[in-house]
């Protein structure tokens, strides 16, 4: 009876570890489940940028939660936020603001073998904060039936006389052109740089307005021979349902500026970690598959911009524009030089 006794308290044991043991792992199971999720805070409202979201869901079962709105909004939000902000990832256009965000303490170093050997470094900031996802170069769109490309050469050149009354352009307050005028400064002084936009400013063909594909639209309605913008927005164009806009994106010619010395300036789209990001391996990884061949090739493909993976080819219409030597100026320098940039505008009355 005693045998009995002890046999049967053994078996009890052992089921209640074996019930102990399997209830743990549940357990676990359950509490990963809960938070296999990235948060991201983007500016970017494309198409394909949503089909790689879910791209990336299917592929690693980890879910984007998608919070869309403008670069000052996102980062008004996350700066009221705080310790709070539920956000993971940022994602925002030009390098300036970038910076903004780090500067403003929104952005935390994470550590990739992945991002680091994909992006050359002057696409990354140097403390691993912010990565740039996708390029774009700030050319000179010129119309084909008044201007023959070879009287372009140089963003400095822009201030020739020769240009009197040809120049299209959008406003000061573009991030897009505090960029340009930043890197200006970063390469020469701000007394060059101010004496370039005085000179810019006289050139133009009316006051700036629009945004980029307004500057191309008016160039071949005749406003104007020549525009400064984004390379992207001319893919755009040819490829729109709109037959007016293909229209404007046909009857222009792209030139890439300064070939012979520092290269055509680029900006780009990016993204960082948020500084309290709840599931920083998450947003890891979401940064690791936006650099790889399927993303670069998406960007590249639908919405024409120029891949920041070297091993990943430019699209064919971005091809057929040719090769281009592109500033290698580190872009931490843009968004370091941004004030003097806007300071510049306001000094020559750059509107």
């Amino acid at each position: 009876m005693k045998k009995l006794f002890l046999v049967c308290l053994g078996v009890l044991a052992i089921v209640s570890c074996k019930e102990n043991t399997k209830d743990k792992p549940e357990s676990a199971t359950e509490t990963n489940a809960e938070v296999q999720e990235v948060n991201v805070y983007t500016h970017r409202h494309y198409p394909a940028d949503q089909e790689l979201f879910a791209s990336f869901e299917k592929q690693t079962g980890i879910k984007v939660n998608v919070v869309n709105a403008s670069a000052d909004e996102l980062i008004q939000k996350m700066t009221e936020e705080g310790k709070q902000s539920p956000a993971d990832v940022l994602i925002t256009v030009d390098a300036g603001r970038l910076v903004r965000a780090k500067d403003k303490g929104l952005l935390q170093s994470i550590e990739s073998e992945v991002l680091s050997s994909k992006i050359p470094p002057h696409l990354r900031d140097v403390d691993n904060q912010w990565f740039a996802i996708t390029k774009r170069a700030r050319i000179i769109a010129y119309a084909k039936d008044r201007v023959n490309p070879e009287q372009l050469s140089t963003y400095e050149d822009l201030a020739s006389a020769r240009w009197k009354d040809k120049i299209l352009v959008r406003s000061s307050g573009n991030i897009y052109n505090q960029s340009l005028m930043a890197s200006i400064i970063a390469h020469t002084d701000e007394a060059t740089a101010k004496d370039w936009a005085g000179k810019v400013l006289n050139n133009m063909a009316r006051d700036p307005k629009g945004n980029d594909r307004d500057q191309v639209k008016a160039v071949v309605a005749g406003e104007g021979d020549i525009a400064i913008v984004n390379t992207y927005y001319i893919g755009k164009l040819l490829n729109s349902e709109d037959a007016e806009e293909v229209k404007a994106g046909e009857g222009v010619g792209i030139f890439f500026p300064n070939q012979g010395d520092r290269g055509t300036h680029i900006n780009v789209s990016g993204a960082g970690v948020a500084k309290y990001a709840p599931n920083k391996a998450n947003a890891t990884k979401f940064l690791e598959f936006l650099i790889g061949k399927e993303a670069q090739d998406v960007f590249a493909n639908s919405n024409y911009e120029y891949p920041v993976n070297p091993e990943v080819p430019a699209s064919e219409l971005l091809q057929s524009w040719g090769f281009f030597k592109e500033d290698q100026l580190n872009l931490s320098a843009l968004g370091d030089n941004n004030k003097k940039a806007v300071l510049v505008f306001d000094e020559v009355g750059w509107k």
